[in-house]
């Protein structure tokens, strides 16, 4: 019992000198738990439903479910809908509904479908709607319309950790010091240690999209390697941000501990959950969260078939929140060596 008593005493000694531990052990939970507080309390989902020809009765009846209805001539509506701003138009010809759902998100499109259906009814019309989907299909899963937010977070979880507890113990083990002590610059050792990861990252995303899309029949209807950009870009911007951190912790525990602060909240922004539903500053915040963009022209690719035009503005935010934590890489290496 002496032994016992004395390895407590011991353990407890050291968790009190590591106060980062014991701040984050408390700490960490209740911001999750706050996160979580603001994003699931956000206000209830209303489709946002186009309507062409439509009889007034109608559309008083979709709004009355709560519906955000518009009115718009065909050109504006398909361009509306294209441009997923809204989640289906409804163009009524010879007294049929005909409902054109946008069918990235099967959860909205049955929304939809519902709704509609309930108002048919309300009416005692007796008609059945034609419905047609401008991407995904009847029987998309929930799994095809997440699977693209998926990739892009495992791509960045193992990443970030991996690369964070390999550059940590280049620094615990004496390799970078020892790299210090010659010649060579902050720059060039930063630069060659993103190299060096940067190829098996390129290996890594290509396999998991690879697998992801032929093996687990995940939906693809874009471009293979438009994927495998976004996933490499996504890998090196957890690359840069995994070997920036590390300088900031003193072992791998400590890096571990990074992952309730700076990977958690990128699932709550990514797009699993509906940022439009949340309070307009929690949809701010989103921006600021690399997996935002990652997940964003994932899913341009891979269900809605876009090319290049969709993606160019996430492509160039990936690429200069990459070069913004290389420099703060390269600032860290001060505190180990000024050249």
């Amino acid at each position: 019992m002496m032994r016992i008593a004395a390895l407590t005493i011991r353990i407890l000694r050291q968790l009190r000198n590591d106060r980062r531990t014991i701040a984050l052990m408390i700490l960490a939970p209740i911001f999750v738990l706050t996160l979580m507080s603001y994003i699931f309390n956000g206000v209830q989902y209303d489709p946002k439903i186009g309507v062409i020809n439509a009889p007034e009765s109608f559309i008083d009846r979709l709004e009355s479910r709560y519906a955000v209805v518009g009115r718009y001539s065909e050109s504006e509506a398909d361009m509306l809908i294209r441009e997923s701003k809204l989640d289906a138009v409804i163009n009524y010809k010879r007294g049929i509904p005909y409902i054109t759902l946008e069918g990235s998100d099967p959860g909205k499109s049955k929304a939809v479908i519902v709704l509609v259906q309930n108002s048919i009814q309300d009416a005692n019309l007796g008609i059945k709607p034609d419905v047609t989907y401008l991407y995904g299909y009847e029987n998309m899963t929930s799994f095809d319309n997440f699977g693209p937010i998926l990739i892009g977070f495992f791509v960045f979880f193992f990443v970030f950790l991996i690369s964070g507890v390999s550059f940590l113990r280049e620094r615990t083990q004496g390799t970078l010091e020892r790299l210090l002590a010659t010649p060579i610059r902050r720059w060039e050792i930063v630069l060659g240690y993103i190299l060096g990861f940067g190829i098996f990252t390129i290996i890594q995303a290509a396999l998991i999209a690879w697998f992801s899309i032929n093996v687990i029949n995940m939906m693809m209807v874009g471009s293979f390697i438009l994927v495998l950009i976004i996933t490499f870009l996504t890998a090196m911007v957890a690359l840069t941000m995994g070997t920036a951190l590390s300088a900031f912790a003193e072992n791998e525990l400590q890096m571990i501990q990074f992952i309730p602060l700076v990977v958690v909240p990128q699932v709550f922004f990514s797009g699993l959950f509906d940022m439009s539903t949340m309070d307009t500053w929690l949809q701010v915040i989103g921006k600021f969260m690399p997996l935002y963009y990652s997940a964003d022209a994932l899913k341009q690719i891979m269900i809605r078939g876009r090319g290049m035009a969709s993606i160019w503005t996430d492509i160039f935010i990936l690429i200069g929140i990459c070069m913004v934590f290389i420099v703060l890489n390269i600032l860290a290496l001060k505190k180990y060596r000024r050249i």
